[in-house]
């Protein structure tokens, strides 16, 4: 909790869409997320003010957003968001996080993601090229670019 903003997943990642069209953003291929997470002021109950959604492939996440409409602390419910949704991820079993900068190199390296190549990207999220790819596997920066390896029950 942040200031009178409360987190929690959303039970419909869609509900996301309209902070995503406010912000200009491209909503995700596929356009039914795999999760979303949102903010939501406790002033008067239920507006939703943040959110983010991410994409699966395979045992990695693409995370969407995060988009912020409001003017507290707008910086702070980013990363707040992009906690929840690390958690969530790797709860899910996700073994890397890809997100775009945005404008949100603070929040990235905050959270140990670093800069890595487009072809980083398992092919199930490829759909949409961008400019520039940060990942995360496991909040360290000290991370080869090669895959791990996977043991034969994979």
């Amino acid at each position: 909790m942040w200031q009178g903003i409360g987190y929690r997943p959303l039970p419909d990642a869609l509900q996301a869409r309209s902070l995503f069209d406010f912000a200009a953003l491209p909503w995700p291929d596929p356009a039914d997320p795999a999760f979303g997470w949102g903010a939501f002021t406790d002033a008067g109950g239920e507006r939703l003010c943040g959110a983010l959604v991410a994409v699966r492939s395979e045992s990695s996440v693409m995370l969407h957003g995060p988009v912020v409409v409001s003017e507290t602390e707008p910086l702070e419910v980013a990363a707040q968001l992009v906690a929840a949704a690390l958690d969530h991820a790797v709860a899910a079993g996700a073994g890397t996080v890809f997100a775009r900068p945005q404008g949100l190199d603070r929040v990235w390296v905050r959270f140990g993601f670093v800069p890595v190549p487009e072809s980083m990207l398992p092919p199930g999220l490829t759909a949409r090229a961008g400019v520039g790819l940060y990942a995360w596997r496991g909040g360290s920066a000290l991370w080869s670019l090669r895959e791990p390896a996977r043991s034969s029950e994979d």
